[in-house]
C-alpha cells in the first residue's frame, strides 16, 4: 500500500471534516462530510460510521473511496484514493469507537470504514493538476 508523507499527514490532520466520495456498482456517486476520522498509520484512514446510509451501501457494492484534502490550514490540494473495508468489531474498532465517543458522546459509532490508501494525486491548479504524487 501507499504511505502518506509527513506533509500529507499534516494536511489530513489539519481538517476537521473531510469530504468522502464513494460510488455504487453502477457508478452513481455520493459525497458526504465526515468528521469522525483518524489516521491509524501512514497508509490507513479510519472513518466512523455514525449516520452512513448511502456510503455503506456503496462500499458493499464497490469498496473504493476518495477523500478530498483542501481547506484552511492545508498547504496544497490532494485527493486520496483507497480500498475500503467495513468493520464493526475488534480492537482497532473499539479503540476508535472510544475515541470518537469521547469527542462526540451522542453519536452511535456503529462501525467504521478502514481505508487502505492506494494512490494520492494533486488537485492544485496549474500544469501538474491531477498528477499522481504518491
Amino acid at each position: 500500500m501507499v504511505q502518506l508523507t509527513d506533509d500529507l499527514i499534516e494536511a489530513f490532520n489539519a481538517l476537521r471534516v473531510i469530504p468522502l466520495a464513494t460510488a455504487d456498482k453502477d457508478g452513481v456517486p455520493n459525497v458526504a462530510p465526515m468528521g469522525a476520522k483518524a489516521l491509524a498509520d501512514p497508509e490507513t484512514i479510519l472513518v466512523m460510521d455514525n449516520f452512513m446510509q448511502k456510503t455503506v451501501a456503496n462500499i458493499r457494492e464497490n469498496p473504493k473511496a476518495a477523500i478530498y484534502v483542501w481547506g484552511e490550514g492545508v498547504k496544497g490540494c490532494f485527493q486520496i484514493h483507497g480500498d475500503v473495508t467495513y468493520v464493526n468489531e475488534g480492537e482497532q474498532f473499539e479503540t476508535f469507537r472510544k475515541e470518537t465517543l469521547a469527542r462526540m458522546p451522542k453519536v452511535p459509532a456503529k462501525g467504521m470504514l478502514v481505508i487502505k490508501i492506494t494512490d494520492v494525486y494533486t488537485c492544485a491548479a496549474g500544469p501538474g493538476a491531477g498528477d499522481k504524487i504518491v
